[in-house]
């Protein structure tokens, strides 16, 4: 396992690997791993020669009130997973070595990022993009691995790689989910047992829509209050947002149309935690 710092080690591993033809995968990820994303990191490992996981919490998509400080970090324990699942590469960099003084650049990204997390994360994806450009630029990867729990971030992710030609293959991966079906999230372990038996009630949701969807409802006010009567069985419950919306726009017309591709995405805070998930259908 080689553990690498600074941009421009990282650079000249990368350069020098593909000059030997060899095949770069990547799976950026802010740490405290866990199985969803050793399960990237596996796939990664299947397909590419040499397979580089990034672990760094990138304080710019964080908001003034958000969890940047407290965020869980276990450096040692996430290059034992990693390894194990296969990485040959930690590009482990600084705040500082990201981020040096006088940095000025943000890449922001219209359309998908005007709804959901962009309203109530303002500035977010701006971090998320910049972040995301800058470890792909670093780590030169032919193909990068990100997980489907952070749907609308997935669409962010390949609009930045289209719009600014980055020479990359963007890998989109199902959610990894507990035994109990919870979407897995390095957030989990801020709930207690009470709220984590509360948080079920996502997935649950999700299934309950599904028969909905399966049943041939396709108007979009219904879907939506589907999704949120199932969360407000649990009182403490506060949705942020839970709507039905189109897959690659996140438009959201009145009345969906048969054989559109549609997307479930919850945004719900249970106790002190803000929980995710989304759930792809199509309708019949």
């Amino acid at each position: 396992m080689i553990i690498i710092t600074t941009v421009r080690e990282m650079q000249d591993w990368a350069n020098e690997t593909r000059l030997q033809g060899k095949r770069i995968g990547c799976v950026p990820t802010m740490g405290f791993l866990h199985k969803g994303h050793g399960s990237l990191i596996s796939k990664a490992a299947a397909e590419c020669t040499e397979v580089v996981v990034t672990i760094f919490v990138n304080p710019t998509q964080f908001g003034p009130n958000e969890d940047f400080e407290r965020y869980p970090r276990n450096f040692e324990r996430d290059v034992e997973l990693a390894e194990t699942c296969g990485a040959t590469v930690i590009f482990h960099p600084t705040v500082s070595e990201m981020y040096p003084n006088h940095f000025s650049t943000t890449i922001h990204i219209s359309g998908v990022t005007d709804k959901f997390e962009g309203v109530f994360r303002p500035n977010h994806f701006n971090g998320v993009a910049t972040v995301v450009a800058k470890l792909l630029l670093a780590t030169k990867p032919n193909i990068a691995y990100f997980g489907q729990k952070d749907y609308q971030q997935t669409l962010v992710i390949k609009r930045l790689v289209s719009d600014v030609n980055i020479d990359v293959e963007v890998s989109i991966q199902p959610t990894f989910r507990e035994h109990d079906n919870l979407a897995m999230s390095s957030r989990n372990v801020y709930l207690s047992p009470e709220e984590r038996e509360m948080a079920l009630v996502l997935s649950q949701a999700l299934q309950t829509l599904q028969r909905v969807i399966s049943a041939g409802e396709k108007n979009r006010t219904i879907l939506n209050n589907t999704l949120q009567q199932t969360i407000q069985q649990i009182p403490s419950a506060i949705i942020d947002y839970a709507n039905v919306a189109l897959q690659e726009t996140l438009h959201e017309p009145d009345v969906f149309n048969a054989g559109d591709s549609v997307v479930a995405l919850l945004a719900v805070r249970i106790g002190k935690t803000r929980l995710i998930d989304n759930m792809l259908f199509t309708m019949v």
